[in-house]
């Protein structure tokens, strides 16, 4: 058996002089624990020199591929390939399928090969003959710095490092515009404070700023290039009757260098801007058509690179950058949401509430298919953005629509697209439909019948207000014939008394009170005698009383008692 070795210095072939130690796995290390133990187990046959780096990492940078170097063609040829009965034991079963296609060569690779290759590796210095140990060394660290810059370099890993930074730094420049903004528009608010009101564009408002100085030079300074004749008019009479304070000449030349600072960064991010949209069309151009070109980027940024990207489902680029609102909704128990990155795109930001989320599901699909085109796809074209992006247009153009043309010959469709629409129509809640009685029938009552429930429910509560009323006025006269019952029992008394002695003049009561007392208690017992009557005959149904019968029958009574009571 032969063993092909692969060292940073060039390639080793050794000839294996025991082949059953390949069954003793476990065994072997103790074989190579010493220089001439290891020279018992393997032999070098041949060494192949590398001649310099460049061809040491065009041998490496295919041996990684699983393809054949010259070199390695050159060696196998020369030195392997004379004896066609020899088995060749190799690291990488790549590698090894490839030079059994190439020159029909047994080859082998397994755990035992790699733990042989192990002990080959840790007797490396003495068991080799040409290269010294500082040779060894150097060949290894100038090979690792040249493949890792050829990594760098082609590697589609790392070509879109400058979309993450640019993308990046736009986020920085727009939030530090903002703020620089708001501290320019305070600033000079101070002196100016009506200008801030009139511009809303905080770039012009800099470079009004900045031609204006202090307000008195506004009359006579040209802004007709920044803002129209109305706006400008504007500003110029804003500036005459101002309300803010006087400030010096060094005051405004800070506030002119701040402005100049907004001005140029301004300037600065539009220019970022242009080039990462280059460079999104340059790099994933059906994602950009898609999504759009920002929201692409911060797509590829939050994934890492464009083939991290491409690995993700769609199911997972549909929530990119909505983390936190996942795992509080798993945590809760709760919805999760529709939408993380992809929610600013232009396709679901024209959709309606109700369709965001299934928009969204549609977009994130394509988007992904679209990515992997991008990353993995040869000749790379648009064709596919547009074309699925025309279907996107359609589809949500048709749950815009509601669907309205599948169903023919009814109002359906009319009234199920309706119902998720919010009408302008002013609808008045009904008062007569607050019933508390649990109706009888299932079927919905109309609001006739309900009218007449309530209208019976009306006449039954007044039927029991009377009831009571007039209980009320029963107790209240028995009790008071209670209490004039012992008065009638002194009254004879009185009268013997009076025939008895009809001079005496102490005697209070006087016989006109006294008959009109009688005649009193006397109508008032028949009185309730009648009530009583009346209020046993009394029908279950009672009809019902207009309110102003009501009232005047009870002006009527109140006058009869005031008359009784000024007779008594």
């Amino acid at each position: 058996m032969l063993v092909l070795f692969e060292t940073a210095a060039g390639y080793a072939i050794f000839k294996l002089l025991d082949e059953r130690k390949l069954e003793k796995v476990d065994s072997l290390y103790t074989s190579f624990q010493t220089v001439d133990a290891a020279n018992q187990v393997v032999k070098l046959k041949h060494f192949e020199k590398f001649t310099d780096i460049t061809e040491a990492l065009a041998a490496t940078t295919a041996a990684v591929e699983g393809k054949l170097s010259k070199s390695l063609k050159k060696v196998i040829k020369n030195h392997v390939a004379k004896d066609m009965q020899e088995q060749l034991l190799v690291a990488d079963a790549k590698l090894g399928s490839a030079i059994k296609e190439k020159f029909n060569l047994q080859c082998l690779a397994n755990t035992s090969v790699q733990e042989l290759m192990r002990c080959i590796r840790s007797q490396l210095d003495n068991l080799l003959v040409g290269p010294s140990k500082k040779e060894l060394t150097a060949m290894a660290l100038g090979l690792a710095h040249s493949l890792s810059r050829y990594k760098l370099k082609f590697s589609p890993d790392k070509v879109d490092t400058m979309i993450v930074q640019a993308v990046s730094l736009l986020d920085d420049l727009d939030k530090e515009l903002n703020n620089y903004s708001m501290r320019c528009r305070e600033w000079y608010g101070w002196h100016f404070p009506e200008l801030g009101k009139i511009i809303t564009d905080n770039m012009v408002f800099a470079k009004t700023v900045k031609i204006i100085g202090t307000r008195d030079h506004t009359t006579s300074s040209d802004l007709s290039d920044l803002l129209p004749e109305d706006i400008e008019e504007k500003v110029k009479e804003a500036a005459e009757i101002s309300m803010g304070t006087e400030i010096s000449e060094e005051d405004i030349l800070n506030i002119i260098s701040l402005c100049d600072q907004i001005i140029d960064m301004t300037n600065y991010r539009q220019q970022l801007y242009d080039y990462l949209k280059n460079r999104m069309m340059a790099l994933a151009p059906n994602l950009t058509v898609l999504v759009g070109d920002l929201v692409g980027a911060r797509l590829i940024s939050h994934a890492g690179s464009l083939i991290n990207l491409a690995k993700h489902p769609a199911s997972t680029v549909q929530i990119l950058g909505a983390e936190k609102a996942l795992f509080r909704a798993l945590k809760a128990k709760k919805d999760t949401p529709k939408y993380g990155l992809i929610y600013h795109a232009q396709l679901v930001g024209q959709s309606s509430t109700k369709n965001k989320g299934k928009m969204s599901r549609m977009l994130a699909a394509k988007a992904s298919l679209a990515t992997r085109v991008d990353a993995l796809g040869e000749d790379v074209t648009v064709n596919l953005g547009v074309e699925h992006k025309a279907k996107l247009e359609a589809r949500l153009k048709m749950l815009e629509e509601g669907n309205i043309r599948r169903i023919s010959g009814t109002g359906k469709a009319k009234a199920k697209f309706e119902k998720y629409h919010g009408v302008s129509e002013i609808k008045q809640y009904p008062d007569a439909a607050d019933s508390t009685l649990p109706s009888t029938s299932k079927r919905k009552r109309n609001e006739d019948d309900v009218k007449e429930e309530v209208k019976e429910e009306a006449k039954e509560e007044v039927a029991e207000v009377k009831k009571k009323k007039k209980k009320k006025k029963i107790d209240k006269e028995e009790e008071e014939i209670k209490a004039e019952e012992p008065e009638e029992e002194d009254k004879p008394s009185i009268k013997k008394k009076i025939k008895e002695d009809p001079d005496v003049t102490d005697l209070s009561v006087d016989s006109s009170n006294t008959t009109a007392t009688e005649e009193s208690i006397k109508k008032k017992k028949k009185k309730r005698k009648s009530e009583t009557q009346e209020v046993k005959e009394e029908p279950e149904q009672i009809k019902e009383e207009p309110v102003a019968e009501v009232t005047e029958e009870r002006t009527k009574k109140k006058k009869k008692k005031k008359s009784k009571n000024q007779e008594s």
